[in-house]
């Protein structure tokens, strides 16, 4: 958590500058994180269990359980917690009401299934959405930071050889932390 070496919540780790922010919360705030990937199996009736580290990341949230929509760029489930879905809404609410670009995001909302967990931690896939990322008998739960993809597993396979091929072709490479903070030790 952000804060001084004394614990006060004022500052960086070292009580020199605050923390930058990113996505609208400061470095070191609590934000669901989503790592490794995960194989389940879905049974008859569309149910299955989400990762128990997922479950994990999301149990402070105001909604039990997990949000998933159709995504626009690969045969895969887009997932997160409501807390991201808030977030995307507050970035949506920036934009002018009668914009083309708002126009063209909103209907994510639209596509957007809240998944409860029942007793055991699964969730049930709407078909329209299992259609959609092609799953039968098992998911792929991906984790990708704050947020996840839910996958047929053969399809992410090979989506994950050919994206390492990308990232290695291009020399993939992270951005600086924004505002160019290095930890120092005191």
């Amino acid at each position: 958590m952000g804060g001084t070496a004394e614990g006060g919540n004022f500052g960086g780790p070292w009580g020199r500058a605050p923390w930058p922010q990113v996505h609208g919360r400061a470095l070191g705030d609590e934000v669901a994180l989503f790592l490794s990937t995960y194989v389940n199996k879905v049974d008859r009736k569309g149910r299955v269990s989400v990762p128990a580290t997922f479950r994990a990341s999301l149990s402070g949230q105001s909604f039990q359980g997990i949000v998933a929509f159709r995504s626009f760029k690969y045969p895969t489930l887009d997932a997160s917690g409501i807390d991201r879905m808030e977030d995307m809404t507050a970035r949506l609410d920036r934009l002018d009401e009668f914009s083309e670009e708002r126009d063209n995001l909103s209907w994510l909302f639209a596509d957007a299934q809240q998944l409860p967990f029942d007793p055991e931690g699964r969730i049930i896939l709407p078909e329209r959405l299992v259609e959609h990322a092609f799953i039968t008998e098992s998911a792929a739960f991906v984790g990708l930071g704050r947020t996840f993809q839910i996958w047929e597993p053969g399809r992410f396979e090979e989506h994950q050889a050919a994206q390492r091929e990308r990232a290695r072709r291009e020399g993939a490479r992270l951005p600086p932390i924004a505002g160019g903070l290095e930890r120092r030790p005191e």
